[in-house]
């Protein structure tokens, strides 16, 4: 008798030990469970903030692409508008030249007018010396002077021989006459003055 009892005290301790086995199993399945769906959930976030980031890094690459063909546009705009300034600077680059001319041109026809009407000689030519000295102030202003060449020692870099001459008490290689007068804009040679230069006198 006290054997089956002991029987059945083993059989209910091993029944509560095998509750106990099941509740701790069942916890522990509970806790895995919470863990996967904490990891679950912090994949999720990572995987939705990681979709986030994509999309703002697309967003600012897109931006990015308008900014840069905006600039384009505004820099090939820019460029042509630079180009048409200059080709009109160019082509319109000897207008207050012109227009300065155009004030001796009016001079010298004034002075044809007096010409014809048949005035003194002294008058016409005051009238002509003028035109000459306006138009000589208005080359000066501009940069153009003429070469000295008389009197001086022959330049290739200024003068043009087109005859060598021999003349006695004058230094060799000195212009002794000026055939066409040249000139300088500036620091350039436009036109070389053409010359008559002396050469030594043969015994």
């Amino acid at each position: 008798m006290k054997e089956k009892k002991s029987n059945e005290e083993e059989v209910e301790k091993n029944d509560e030990q095998l509750e106990e086995t099941k509740l701790e199993t069942s916890e522990e399945k509970n806790e895995m469970q919470d863990e996967l769906g904490i990891i679950e959930e912090s994949n999720s976030e990572e995987e939705n903030f990681e979709e986030n980031k994509i999309e703002q890094l697309e967003q600012q690459i897109n931006d990015l692409k308008d900014t840069l063909l905006r600039k384009a546009a505004e820099f090939e705009n820019y460029k042509r508008r630079s180009e048409k300034e200059k080709e009109s600077l160019l082509e319109y680059a000897a207008e207050s030249f012109i227009v300065k001319m155009l004030q001796i041109y009016d001079d010298l026809g004034r002075s044809l007018q007096h010409i014809e009407k048949g005035d003194n000689s002294d008058s016409i030519k005051e009238g002509i010396k003028m035109v000459y000295d306006k138009f000589t102030k208005t080359l000066d202003a501009q940069g153009v002077k003429k070469i000295e060449a008389k009197g001086t020692p022959f330049d290739f870099n200024l003068h043009e021989a087109l005859l060598r001459q021999p003349v006695e008490g004058v230094e060799p290689d000195t212009v002794i006459e000026e055939v066409e007068a040249g000139y300088l804009y500036k620091d350039k040679v436009i036109r070389h003055a053409k010359v008559v230069v002396s050469q030594e006198v043969e015994a």
